[in-house]
């Protein structure tokens, strides 16, 4: 059973740094695409970041460039979002997601999902 578990999400003031890890287990594949979408309070899902595995390549919605940084830890089969400079508009609940397409970009067809983690940005 494939199981993607988020963390380290929270309240955080304007300016301030958050950040997400998701654990993946019981997924086999060795090539597939990572990365994390976020849906805001009455928006629309959007993909925030994502990581293509086979040559670590990565992915950033513009709004979080420069700002946000996804890695992974192989030997852990984790992923992290490290998420600075935070702002209001960042708040929303992130998923963690997989493709099994080696080779997506943010509008991957999802074929896993985590639960999420809230996060919220307010002073």
């Amino acid at each position: 059973q494939v199981q993607l578990v988020e963390s380290g999400g929270g309240l955080v003031q304007p300016g301030g740094t958050l950040r997400l890890s998701c654990e993946v287990s019981g997924f086999t594949a060795s090539d597939y695409t990572i990365g994390w979408f976020r849906q805001a309070p009455g928006m629309k899902r959007e993909g925030a970041s994502c990581m293509r595995v086979s040559d670590g390549r990565t992915y950033y919605e513009d709004s979080v460039k420069g700002r946000f940084t996804l890695s992974r830890d192989a030997a852990k089969n984790t992923v992290y979002l490290q998420m600075n400079s935070l702002k209001p508009v960042d708040t929303a609940v992130y998923s963690c997601a997989i493709s099994v397409d080696p080779l997506a970009t943010l509008n991957m067809n999802v074929d896993e999902w985590g639960q999420g983690t809230e996060v919220t940005v307010s002073s």
